[in-house]
């Protein structure tokens, strides 16, 4: 099966990054391609609790996805199933890693996502998630400047 990594370097503490994976509002900001908004995060952050969020599309279409946590370990590392809610979508739950390594008050994020049962899947995914991170920069770097 293909699996996706990623690895983006933020200019932040990673307790910093770690926060906007981990607070629902923060997840909220950058969650989802660019001009989806994240419209609903509910986060039960422990090993074992289930998150849902809704990501919104400029046409107002709502896209559902959901899991639970399996690791957490603050602001290290954290591990949790994915899967999207669509009525009818038979893909199989994935299993998404992200490591965050502190480089001197910078944040090395290394996001591994494994078990697509398509290349094709795996290559939306990528493409979903590589606009999120470029999201996730620019909130970051917001965030820092207050």
């Amino acid at each position: 099966m293909p699996d996706l990594t990623i690895t983006r370097v933020f200019d932040a503490p990673r307790e910093l990054v770690f926060a906007a994976w981990t607070e629902p509002e923060q997840l909220a900001s950058w969650l989802g391609p660019h001009g989806y908004t994240g419209s609903a995060v509910t986060l039960a952050t422990r090993p074992g609790g289930a998150w849902r969020a809704c990501i919104r599309s400029p046409e107002g279409d709502e896209h559902w996805m959901h899991g639970v946590y399996r690791e957490i370990a603050a602001p290290e590392r954290l591990v949790f199933t994915f899967a999207w809610d669509t009525e009818g979508d038979l893909r199989t739950e994935t299993l998404v890693t992200v490591g965050f390594a502190d480089l001197d008050g910078k944040t090395e994020m290394t996001f591994v996502q494994t078990g697509f049962p398509t290349a094709a899947d795996r290559d939306g995914h990528d493409a979903g998630w590589t606009a999120s991170f470029e999201d996730l920069t620019g909130f970051i770097r917001g965030k820092d400047a207050r």
